[in-house]
């Protein structure tokens, strides 16, 4: 990797840009208008077992932010970072109440479809056929459509997770939707999810930042 220092001025996002993780903060850097520069690590960059990587997170994990001699890890605490530095009182909320509604949603997507679109991105794009479990990924579709059949209910009638603008909560939910709706499986109808998937890609910063092909992940076959 270069050598972002840490009192280097600006903002440096690290992480490749497959990275679900790494897209939700570049979606939010993006959104707000921040200028930054990226590298990208990770995956089929590698980088992340360098001792220097390790200085910046020792869970050798994308994605790192870097703004000036400040750096963090863990996507969701960047993302609060970012909102509460470059945007208060804006996308993470005008007030606590919004700014709590935003949180449930962020950590329901961790705790709820995350770790069933995981699985289901394993079972239909990252492991070889002869690697696949059909029972895992049955079971993981079966698991993220009724999380995101609650999400559909919660979005009829509504532009947007909180109020009626952007929040964090949109940026956490929003990134994943490319994944949930281009990945290879049956999902129900969700017309108010569908439809919120296409106000978010008349977004340009959507568009650039989380709707990022991951064929390049797919796994090749002998």
């Amino acid at each position: 990797m270069s050598d972002p220092t840490r009192n280097a001025p600006g903002l440096t996002l690290i992480g490749r840009k497959t990275s679900i993780n790494v897209q939700k903060v570049r979606w939010l850097l993006l959104e707000l208008g921040q200028d930054h520069a990226h590298e990208e690590l990770g995956g089929a960059f590698g980088g992340l077992q360098t001792d220097e990587f390790a200085a910046l997170n020792p869970n050798r994990l994308v994605p790192v932010l870097i703004d000036g001699d400040l750096v963090l890890w863990e996507s969701n605490a960047i993302l609060r970072y970012l909102a509460r530095r470059y945007s208060p009182g804006g996308i993470e909320g005008a007030n606590p109440a919004q700014i709590a509604q935003a949180d449930m949603w962020m950590e329901w997507f961790q705790n709820r479809p995350l770790p069933q679109l995981t699985t289901l991105f394993y079972q239909t794009v990252r492991l070889p056929l002869a690697e696949r479990d059909a029972g895992l990924r049955d079971a993981a579709a079966a698991r993220l459509n009724e999380a995101y059949s609650l999400l559909d209910r919660h979005l009829d009638g509504r532009d947007f997770l909180v109020g009626d603008t952007l929040s964090l909560g949109d940026i956490v939910v929003g990134t994943s939707l490319f994944r949930y709706f281009t990945l290879a499986f049956e999902r129900p109808a969700l017309p108010a999810l569908e439809t919120y998937y296409d106000r978010l890609q008349t977004r340009a910063a959507y568009r650039k930042g989380a709707m990022v092909s991951f064929e390049s992940l797919r796994a090749k076959e002998s």
